[in-house]
């Protein structure tokens, strides 16, 4: 069994994942209930959880100064407000934060945090309420220490990967969106045996035991899926009959096509919205060398201010003046270019 070690946890943002991490930790023995702080704006709506012995509030950043691990469990679409929030409580010699956030990187948690601040990402999902969890960490710098307590946290809720950073949004697609497409899995499953014959409730046991039987034959016995079909199947047999007409309404692609989409998805949920239009000429300044800039078609800062540049002089000197655009909202300032060329410039970062 992990513990704690005595660190108080604070988990901002407890909603669904968030309660579900909370509950998780409890039953797993790894800290009391009352050693736990979760947020959320509307602190009556985890009134049940209060009832369960922890500690309940709507301020961040008493959460953070009282505790010593911290999760961030928003939405990637209040991420940046609750950062400033808590960004003058937040103590690199002290900290450790976990960021379950989908799309945001360890860099730009960390250019909000502090340099000095230890993030690491994780992407759990739902099954961790009851310890069966598939978990999969990155972190950028050597921090064993930190690694390992974090890892062995969510080792005692299921199953851990450690894998590079890259690879996060890949697995919020395949680990926690995937809970949702194996959970539908079964539901179809159970439909059609109520269609054959079975009632509603004897089904959907049926098939939830199936699915957990399937993969317990896989995560156990180390097998490959394809192996263990070959099992089950026999020539001209009812199980080959049904899964040939499975794949001939394409139910192998489309979990892999929602998986793929689920997967690009992920990697814009962080991404700058546009907000008021302000006129390149307004903002009348230059971008330093450390503003990090990620161009579509690999252009760097330089160039980009190049052609936002060229574009309105040639457009003021043959008179079509169609001043280019940018787009500002929360720091992000996106740039739109005659090309359609779109640069993020971080926050305080400025164009010439």
């Amino acid at each position: 069994m992990a513990e704690s070690g005595g660190k108080r946890i604070a988990i901002l943002g407890a909603g669904n994942i968030g309660s579900a991490i909370a509950k998780g930790l409890v039953a797993a023995g790894i800290a009391p209930s009352g050693q736990i702080t979760l947020t959320r704006r509307n602190a009556e709506s985890l009134a049940a959880l209060r009832s369960e012995g922890f500690d309940v509030t709507a301020d961040n950043t008493t959460a953070v100064r009282s505790s010593d691990l911290i999760f961030l469990a928003v939405t990637p679409q209040q991420l940046n407000a609750l950062l400033a929030e808590i960004s003058q409580s937040v103590d690199s010699r002290r900290h450790t934060v976990v960021s379950i956030v989908s799309g945001a990187t360890i860099a730009q948690i960390r250019k909000r945090l502090g340099n000095e601040v230890v993030v690491i990402r994780a992407m759990p999902n739902t099954a961790i309420a009851i310890r069966q969890s598939m978990t999969c960490l990155s972190t950028d710098r050597d921090d064993r220490e930190s690694l390992s307590l974090v890892r062995k946290l969510f080792d005692a809720l299921g199953r851990t990967l450690v894998v590079e950073e890259g690879l996060m949004v890949p697995a919020t697609a395949l680990c926690a969106c995937g809970i949702a497409f194996f959970l539908r899995a079964i539901r179809a499953a159970s439909q059609g045996g109520i269609e054959i014959g079975f009632h509603a409730g004897d089904a959907l046991l049926m098939a939830a035991q199936t699915a957990r039987g399937a993969a317990s034959l896989l995560v156990e016995g180390g097998n490959h899926p394809e192996g263990e079909v070959d099992r089950v199947t026999t020539p001209q047999g009812c199980t080959i009959t049904g899964l040939n007409q499975m794949e001939h309404h394409g139910f192998s692609s489309a979990l892999i096509k929602g998986i793929v989409t689920s997967a690009e998805k992920a990697a814009v949920l962080y991404a700058p919205k546009p907000g008021p239009a302000y006129d390149v000429a307004d903002l009348g300044v230059a971008a330093g060398e450390d503003d990090v800039l990620r161009c579509r078609g690999g252009r760097d800062l330089a160039e980009q201010r190049h052609r936002l540049r060229r574009g309105r002089a040639g457009r003021e000197q043959d008179g079509r003046e169609q001043p280019a655009r940018l787009a500002a909202r929360g720091g992000d300032i996106v740039g739109i270019d005659e090309h359609g060329v779109t640069a993020q410039v971080a926050a305080g970062a400025r164009l010439g």
